[in-house]
Order: structure tokens, then C-alpha cells, then sequence
């Protein structure tokens, strides 16, 4: 079942500069940033009400987020979407025919649980599931 938007992703090239516009110019709140080994990333996360929005940068050329920058510049990168159960909604999903990217869960930023699904299966759009830990 799908809770609610998580966040919103956003690959940016230099990620302190993406941090003084969201929180110098416009006032969003950081809270926090952590650098994510397995993805090669480095995230700041911005506290909007209920959900957030996360900044992405590369740490290393040949990631996914260098090679989407390269193809289509700075911008929204993925929505992700919060459910209870990663493990049943990805055998859902799968059952119904969605083009999943991971047919198990791994860990992303904040040590949650996420899972991918391609954008060819949500018109043209990265989803992320999240399973979090408790906030």
C-alpha cells in the first residue's frame, strides 16, 4: 500500500551549491547530508512538512546520476513514494507486469529500505519505493 511521496530527487552537478539555493535563497531546511557509498552519491535532505526534497550529487563519473545529468542536465531524477511492505508490494508490482530495475530491496540514503521501478513502466518517470525506518 502506498503511504505517501517520500521525496522528490533532484540531480544537481555541485551539490553546495544546490544547498545555498534551497536553503539560502528559498528557505528550505537542511536536515542533513550523507554521502551514499553503494549508489555513488552524495544526498542533502530538505524537510518539506510531511515530505522532502533531496539533492543528488555524483561521486564518481560513471554513476547513474553523472550519466543522467550528462543526458538530460540538472532536474528531477526520481519520485519515490513510501509504502509498509517493500518485499510484497515489489512481488505485487512484478505480478502485474511493471518493469522492476530491483527484484529485491537495498539499502539507500538514511539506511531505508528502497527498490526501483523503471521509468519505460510509469511514463517516463524513475519511481522509487521506500521503506523507512521509523522517523
Amino acid at each position: 500500500m502506498y503511504k505517501r511521496i517520500h521525496h522528490i530527487g533532484i540531480a544537481v552537478k555541485d551539490l553546495d551549491e544546490g544547498m545555498s539555493k534551497y536553503e539560502g535563497q528559498l528557505g528550505f531546511q537542511l536536515e542533513g547530508r550523507e554521502t551514499v557509498e553503494s549508489e555513488s552519491v552524495e544526498v542533502a535532505i530538505f524537510n518539506i512538512g510531511e515530505s522532502r526534497i533531496e539533492l543528488l550529487q555524483s561521486t564518481n563519473p560513471d554513476s547513474v546520476i553523472s550519466k543522467f545529468i550528462a543526458n538530460r542536465g540538472e532536474g528531477i531524477h526520481h519520485v519515490a513514494v513510501e509504502v509498509d511492505d517493500i518485499e510484497r508490494e515489489l512481488e505485487e508490482l512484478k505480478a502485474n507486469g511493471a518493469p522492476v530495475i530491483d527484484d529485491q530491496p537495498r539499502i539507500g540514503a538514511g539506511g531505508h529500505r528502497v527498490a526501483f521501478i523503471h521509468p519505460k513502466g510509469t511514463s517516463g518517470v524513475l519511481l522509487e519505493l521506500i521503506e523507512t525506518l521509523s522517523e
